[in-house]
């Protein structure tokens, strides 16, 4: 989802040598494969998007494969990157680095203030390992490596699989799956209280093409909208934008997470980037590529 927005932000740019592999093509977490990529291509700016990624129930159950797996990404991409000479690296971590129980909004200076959220807590020790990463290899090694912080994403090409999808894209299918069977009624996990805010992946795809050609600074940069909803209230928009017109039933023996997680936005903007998509734009920007591509909710 990320990467193929990137992508598309640097074609309208003007840029043409965009040096890209699938994870079928290249898996990064294979050491050797990694530095013979960046040895055979020497890129010069270097966008770090892949991870593996999840829901609260993957986080949860795939621990191993959620720590194991992103520092092996991130070792081997910032240290070929590194080795083979490229100008600049930008790594995109995550808003989960934060302490659960956080100061509203929250600002960069809060990392590593209080406990993480446990549920995600090896994605979020595993991305945290990566921004110190960065920050070691720019302080050591003048590496200009920066790091900027999203918050929750949404887009075309995301993961609509309901175990192992966040919970926007498993809404989304939830609610178009009840429509289609003319249920009634669907149930969501939790009490439907907790607040998240939502970025649309253009947005984000425009904040990394923006960073990397504007700022060459240590500190991490959150990139986000500064406006949450509670799950209720981005249900019941995800229904808007479907159709739906049935019920939603909360099942309140689900865990609901970290109770609020609104990023402070305020350094990306005096650094001259601005979220632009209103969240229900987003979703049915979204929904049409979800209808469009059935396979995706496989």
């Amino acid at each position: 989802m990320v990467g193929s927005a990137i992508y598309r932000h640097l074609e309208l740019a003007g840029h043409q040598n965009i040096i890209t592999r699938t994870s079928k093509e290249l898996d990064l977490r294979d050491a050797k494969a990694t530095y013979a990529f960046f040895e055979s291509e020497q890129p010069e700016y270097v966008f770090l998007a892949a991870a593996k990624v999840g829901g609260i129930v993957a986080n949860d159950t795939r621990r191993a494969e959620f720590i194991f797996d992103n520092l092996a990404i991130q070792n081997n991409v910032v240290d070929a990157s590194y080795r083979n000479g490229a100008k600049k690296l930008l790594f995109l971590g995550s808003s989960c680095i934060y302490p659960k129980l956080c100061p509203q909004p929250i600002k960069e200076e809060y990392l590593l203030t209080a406990p993480l959220e446990p549920t995600n807590e090896p994605y979020a020790i595993a991305k945290i390992a990566g921004i110190k990463l960065c920050e070691a290899y720019r302080d050591q090694y003048g590496f200009n490596s920066i790091s900027l912080m999203p918050t929750n994403l949404y887009g075309p090409h995301d993961n609509f699989d309901l175990t192992n999808s966040h919970v926007l894209p498993a809404l989304m299918r939830k609610i178009h799956e009840a429509k289609m069977r003319s249920q009634k009624e669907y149930v969501v996990w939790g009490s439907g209280r907790p607040m998240r805010e939502f970025l649309y992946c253009e947005d984000l795809a425009e904040a990394a093409v923006h960073f990397m050609n504007a700022y060459d600074g240590k500190e991490i940069i959150n990139v986000g909208t500064g406006i949450d909803c509670t799950i209720d209230e981005l249900a019941r928009t995800i229904m808007k934008v479907v159709g739906y017109e049935g019920e939603i039933v909360f099942d309140s023996s689900k865990p609901d997470g970290t109770p609020r997680k609104l990023l402070d936005v305020s350094r990306a903007q005096s650094l001259g980037w601005r979220a632009r998509t209103e969240l229900e734009q987003g979703l049915r920007s979204t929904y049409q590529w979800f209808l469009a591509n059935p396979l995706s909710s496989s």
